[in-house]
């Protein structure tokens, strides 16, 4: 394997695990995508705390690099070629 497989082969692991620990950080109160799309719906002041606004832009950012990380790994290695 070359240095830069083995780069994204941990970037899509440890992106993977992060995204795990930042999502099961949320709160689970209504913080759903229907209660998400009813909220910006009805009232666009009702906002989360500074906290969930981190942790939201934390996980898109991890899903990013997961999602860059495994484009980039389908590319180097089509189908049926990783050994």
């Amino acid at each position: 394997m070359t240095p830069l497989v083995i780069l994204f082969l941990v970037l899509l692991v440890a992106s993977g695990i992060g995204l795990i620990v930042f999502i099961l950080l949320h709160s689970g109160k209504g913080t759903g995508i229907s209660d998400m799309i009813a909220s910006s719906v009805y009232s666009a002041q009702t906002g989360s705390g500074i906290v969930e606004k981190n942790l939201d832009r934390i996980t898109i950012v991890f899903a990013l690099v997961f999602l860059v990380s495994l484009l980039v790994l389908m590319i180097i290695y089509p189908h049926g070629t990783i050994a």
